[in-house]
């Protein structure tokens, strides 16, 4: 099953499945019950190009937070929540717009029910999350251990629950951190189910191992048409999830918008800071999300204007000085340390 023949979910004024494009998500790290800290970091992520915020919700503080915090800010807010199916209702009373829980282990079915019953009272999804980590005993049995087969057999039992008490209002996510497992068991699941899928290498790592690790996973399952929602996991500040997820998202084709900026890797010819000026044009271009432009830093004079012409604007370093390229056209010859104010006042000309 491709992305477009998925269902089509609501979470708060955004929809997923069928075809949608794929939206970001992230996850806080601040402590729930503080409201302001919070949504400080929401707005962020706001600002970052996150579509969806999740936020953990372990007691009642935090439930009764959400409230405060959705007046704030402007994306869906879900809700995640592990075994207290008390915290998942309260949630839902304090104006989630989704709620994350592993129906295995909220409890009894009574308790599961009194959760999908407040669910449908709202009108919100479930987003049914199963983990390799979390997989059943039996199951580990049954498939000689933690596999990528086990961990679909075990989302699909936990969606089942959910169908069988007549709701489904559903997303499903299944993570491992095991990158290729993680991807066999999305091919998996797409052929066993039309739900939408929330995509993500769960426990990623830090930022250098967990964006390659995600880059690979996230790249191999939505190049095959699978996958509506994405996270990029990532030990670090969740502002850098959003920006990996949406360059994942831009090297697949499957999100347009930004600048784009490419940059050569340095040799012995370079002879300006070409290491510093790249990563001041990365900070820099983050303000113009509203331009689809192609920027490019390059090192020397060899490579420099034969690679800028295929961008929209270029950098070319000298010794000390470097060229400004637009259009493959050498516009002037500028002192390092005016480069990129010139590459800025090109992008805002760009803008109009």
């Amino acid at each position: 099953m491709g992305r477009e023949e998925s269902r089509i979910v609501r979470i708060g004024d955004r929809v997923i499945g069928g075809g949608n494009p794929i939206l970001i998500q992230s996850m806080c790290n601040t402590k729930t019950e503080d409201v302001k800290a919070t949504v400080e970091q929401i707005l962020e992520l706001e600002k970052a190009g996150c579509d969806i915020i999740r936020v953990a919700v372990p007691t009642k503080e935090a439930a009764e937070g959400l409230g405060r915090i959705k007046r704030q800010i402007h994306i869906p807010l879900v809700a995640d929540i592990h075994f207290d199916y008390r915290l998942a209702i309260a949630a839902i009373e304090n104006g989630a717009d989704k709620i994350r829980i592993n129906p295995g282990n909220i409890g009894s079915a009574d308790r599961v029910r009194a959760v999908v019953d407040k669910a449908r009272e709202r009108g919100i999804p479930i987003r049914v999350g199963v983990n390799s980590g979390s997989l059943e005993k039996d199951l580990i049995a049954k498939y000689g251990g933690v596999t990528a087969e086990g961990i679909v057999e075990s989302a699909l039992d936990k969606v089942r629950i959910i169908e069988d008490m007549g709701y489904d209002n559903l997303v499903i996510s299944i993570k491992s951190s095991d990158v290729l497992m993680c991807i066999k068991a999305h091919e998996l699941i797409a052929g066993k189910t039309r739900y939408p899928l929330h995509v993500g290498i769960t426990e990623a790592g830090t930022l250098t191992a967990g964006n390659i690790k995600s880059a690979i996973g996230l790249g191999l399952i939505l190049s095959q048409g699978i996958g509506d929602t994405i996270r990029v996991s990532l030990t670090g500040a969740p502002v850098e999830e959003v920006k990996s997820a949406k360059l994942i998202l831009k090297t697949l084709g499957l999100r347009k918008g930004g600048v784009t900026v490419v940059s050569c890797p340095t040799c012995g010819r370079t002879r300006i800071d070409l290491i510093g000026l790249a990563g001041q044009v990365e900070t820099m271009v983050t303000e113009f999300d509203d331009l689809d432009v192609k920027v490019a830093v390059m090192g020397c004079v060899v490579n420099g204007p034969g690679e800028a012409k295929e961008a929209d604007l270029g950098i070319a370093g000298g010794v000390g000085e470097g060229l400004l390229i637009r259009k493959g056209e050498v516009v002037r010859k500028l002192p390092e340390g005016e480069l990129l104010a010139a590459l800025r006042e090109e992008l805002l000309k760009l803008r109009g």
